[in-house]
């Protein structure tokens, strides 16, 4: 009858290893997913691509992400020709930026506006009025 290897391996120090080998986390690549983007990662890319970069919610601890949503000085004549009146904040937009030029005064309503933009409005007789 063959013993069994447990059998074999008893009163031995080290079951076959020699002195070192599998004590230390090295022998098996590090420990959990160290190393995943170096000698690991043909494996790791397989199993866990879920994993890669940050996830959860929020995104960035601390904030909520809320898209604003915003308009240039420039596009209203395009936009909207005949218009003296504008009221962005019907129309969905939260800012208006100072990008571009404006040749007729408007009226312009809106959440918030840089100063440049109030500053290109009012050049040329119009006015920005701001209320959050």
């Amino acid at each position: 009858m063959v013993r069994k290897r447990t059998k074999k391996r008893r009163g031995s120090r080290t079951h076959g290893h020699g002195k070192d080998k599998p004590r230390g986390a090295g022998n098996r690549g590090g420990r959990g997913n160290a190393g995943s983007f170096n000698h690991k990662f043909i494996h790791f890319w397989k199993y866990k691509r879920d994993h890669l970069g940050k996830y959860g919610w929020p995104a960035r601890p601390g904030r909520l992400m809320r898209e604003i949503k915003t308009i240039n000085v420039g596009e209203l004549e395009h936009l909207f020709p005949d218009a003296t009146e504008i009221n962005l904040k019907e129309l969905g937009y939260d800012k208006l930026l100072g990008g571009g030029k404006v040749s007729k005064p408007l009226k312009v309503i809106v959440a918030a506006a840089t100063p440049l933009a109030k500053k290109k409005i009012e050049e040329v007789g119009g006015e920005v009025i701001e209320n959050a």
